[in-house]
C-alpha cells in the first residue's frame, strides 16, 4: 500500500510538473521542464538464504492393512471409513468359533500341567512326562493367543480409517484388507535432493511446506531421514521431511512444495521496485542516479533470490550505488531528474 501512495504521489508530480513547471520562451512557444521527480535508494548487502523448491505429494507416516490370518467370517464392524481410531481400539471380531475351542484347550491343558507338576514333586511322574505336559500346555496357550488376536482385530496405530472393504456377515477370503488405517499424524513428504547439496543439509533442519489445496497456508517441517543411497539415474538422494500436522490440515495425496534453506549468502540486494523488466529481451535493468549532473544510465544487472521486496544482485551492482526505484519507468537513458523524499 505504501508503495502505491508513493507511486501516485509521484505520478501526481510528474502531471504538475507537466502542466505548471513549464516556461514561455520569446517564441511565445512553452517548453516543458525536463526534470521527472525520482525516488532513490542505496544498494544494500543483507544475509540471503539459498534454497530450493522441490515437488512433492504429502504422504501417511504409517500404513496398516487390517485383516486376519485365516479365512473367516466377519462378526462385527465397528468402524467405517472416515473415522479416526486410537490404537489398541477393536475395529472388528470375526466368528469366535475356533476361539472359543482354543481356549478351552487352553485352560484344560493348564489345569492338566499344574497336575502333573504336584504329581513330579512328590515322585509320581518324570521328569519328561512334566516336559511334555508344559510344552503341551504352551502350545495351546500361544494357538489361544494367536486366534484372539486374528478374532478380535485391533488398530495397532492412532490414525484415520481410509478404507473398509467388506460388511457385516461377509466371508473374509484373504483378498483385500478389511480395512485400511492410515497414521497422519504426523505426514511425511520425499524429496529428492541433488548431490550437490546434500551435504548441506542435516536431520533435523527446518523446512517450509506449501500445499496447492490450502493456497495462502505455509507449514514448518523438518528432515527426518536422509537416505544413506543415491540414485545412480538423478543423482539425487531421498530426504523424508516430517510435519507434526496436529491440525490435520494435511492428507495423504495432497500435492506440495517443499522449500529448502541451503545456507545463507550476504549479497548486495536492492527494492524490487527499481528493477526495470525489458520487453521481449528478458534483460533487467536498474537506472544508476549521477548526482553530479542530476541524470541517470541504465544498467543490465543479473538477479538472484527475490525476498519480501526485495531482489538479490548477482552481477552489475555494488553496495552503495545509488538506483532510482520509484519512477524507474518514467527515465531513460541521459534523463535529467529531481529526487524527491
Amino acid at each position: 500500500m505504501k508503495t502505491i501512495l508513493r507511486t501516485l504521489l509521484l505520478a501526481g508530480c510528474v502531471a504538475v510538473a507537466a502542466s505548471c513547471g513549464s516556461k514561455k520562451t520569446a517564441g511565445n512557444q512553452l517548453v516543458a521542464d525536463e526534470a521527472i521527480p525520482v525516488h532513490v535508494a542505496k544498494a544494500f548487502t543483507t544475509n540471503v538464504p539459498v534454497s530450493q523448491t522441490y515437488s512433492s505429494t504429502v504422504q501417511a507416516f504409517a500404513v496398516n492393512n487390517i485383516a486376519p490370518q485365516s479365512s473367516s467370517r466377519i462378526q462385527r464392524i465397528n468402524v467405517d471409513v472416515g473415522d479416526f481410531v486410537a490404537k489398541g481400539q477393536i475395529l472388528a471380531e470375526m466368528d469366535k468359533v475356533q476361539l472359543n475351542q482354543a481356549k478351552l484347550k487352553m485352560v484344560n491343558d493348564s489345569t492338566e500341567y499344574s497336575r502333573v507338576r504336584s504329581l513330579y514333586e512328590e515322585g509320581g511322574v518324570s521328569k519328561s512326562d512334566l516336559d511334555a505336559m508344559k510344552l503341551a500346555y504352551d502350545v495351546s496357550r500361544s494357538s489361544y493367543q494367536n486366534l484372539l488376536e486374528n478374532s478380535i482385530l485391533r488398530s495397532p496405530i492412532s490414525g484415520v480409517v481410509t478404507a473398509r472393504n467388506y460388511d457385516r456377515g461377509d466371508m473374509y477370503s484373504m483378498g483385500n484388507p478389511i480395512y485400511v488405517v492410515e497414521q497422519i499424524t504426523p505426514v511425511k513428504l520425499l524429496v529428492g535432493i541433488s548431490e550437490n547439496d546434500y551435504t548441506k543439509i542435516k536431520k533435523g533442519d527446518v523446512v517450509s511446506i506449501s500445499a496447492d489445496a490450502l493456497p495462502g497456508k505455509t507449514f514448518s517441517g523438518r528432515i527426518n531421514k536422509i537416505y544413506p543411497t543415491m540414485s545412480s539415474n538423478s543423482h539425487t538422494v531421498n530426504v523424508e521431511i516430517l510435519y507434526q500436522n496436529t491440525e490435520r490440515a494435511l492428507r495423504p495425496g495432497m500435492y506440495a512444495k517443499v522449500k529448502v534453506d541451503f545456507a545463507m549468502n550476504n549479497s548486495v540486494c536492492i527494492p524490487d521496485e527499481a528493477v526495470v523488466k525489458q520487453q521481449g529481451s528478458g534483460v533487467k535493468l536498474v537506472y544508476l542516479y549521477n548526482s553530479s549532473d542530476n541524470t541517470v544510465s541504465s544498467r543490465a544487472v543479473t538477479l538472484g533470490t527475490r525476498f519480501g521486496d526485495s531482489y538479490e544482485i548477482i552481477e552489475g551492482l555494488s553496495e552503495g550505488d545509488e538506483i532510482v526505484t520509484v519512477g524507474s519507468a518514467n527515465v531513460k537513458d541521459g534523463s535529467k531528474v529531481k529526487v524527491v523524499e
